[in-house]
């Protein structure tokens, strides 16, 4: 079965746009967890747009007192700031589970793409070595497409495959880029990486995804879950993805 870590960084974006404390994200992540899900995922950015120091500390007690995953996403280069250590320092801080590296700057409005692993093997090494020492299973962010052999060279544990694309394709019709997370999941496999998956999944197009791209570990969902749990609350709609990471694993997806 595909694991399901639920993201909070859009509680915490309700949070900050009126001050105060509402809507709490550990009161949210209990919620999630207590309906069932696997870990929890947050991003915190170095301009504290959602995700805060302390809320990484306060979700970090509160996976390990669960006795599930925590993971951790942020960009390695991005400097450290006022009310921001700096991704390494955070993780040293709190030891994660996983350590997500994503390429995102301070304009991206989300994660829009991926690590170039030619590029970027060489620089990606060391870190990924001082997050392992931590204790921490390290996973790239990855463009599908991208060079699978480049990424296991940086000693990583796993990628990520951003799916932004599939979603959009998927919403048109268009299974392209459904394709390529296939074959991308196929390389990453072949080259000894494990792989994870996220960005704009929802419970439309999540069955879909994970029958057709082989052994998807776990799937990181936060913006489609908490949009739908306005609706329908969080427990039930963290129900329904599980069924859905279930029924999918289930159903005969090679491994």
């Amino acid at each position: 079965m595909t694991r399901l870590s639920v993201n909070l960084n859009k509680i915490a974006v309700l949070r900050n746009s009126r001050g105060g404390r509402e809507p709490d994200v550990v009161a949210a992540a209990r919620a999630c967890l207590d309906a069932g899900a696997h870990g929890i995922t947050v991003h915190p950015r170095p301009d504290a747009r959602h995700i805060r120091h302390v809320d990484v500390l306060a979700l970090a007690d509160v996976t390990r007192e669960h006795g599930v995953e925590f993971n951790l996403e942020g960009n390695p280069f991005a400097p450290p700031r006022e009310g921001y250590a700096g991704f390494l320092a955070l993780c040293e801080r709190v030891r994660p589970a996983q350590a997500t590296l994503v390429p995102d700057g301070d304009a991206q409005l989300t994660s829009d793409h991926g690590f170039d692993f030619v590029r970027d093997a060489a620089t990606l090494r060391p870190l990924v070595a001082s997050l392992q020492a931590l204790g921490c299973r390290v996973s790239l962010f990855a463009d599908a497409g991208g060079d699978m052999r480049a990424a296991a060279a940086t000693g990583a544990d796993r990628i990520e495959i951003y799916t932004g694309p599939f979603a959009e394709g998927f919403a048109h019709g268009d299974m392209d880029a459904l394709s390529a997370c296939t074959a991308t999941a196929r390389s990453a496999q072949a080259a000894g990486l494990g792989v994870n998956a996220g960005h704009d999944l929802n419970q439309a197009n999540l069955g879909a995804f994970l029958s057709a791209v082989p052994g998807v570990q776990e799937v990181s969902i936060g913006h489609a879950l908490i949009g739908e749990a306005l609706y329908d609350g969080l427990a039930t709609t963290v129900r329904r993805y599980l069924a859905l990471c279930g029924i999918a694993s289930a159903g005969g997806s090679p491994r």
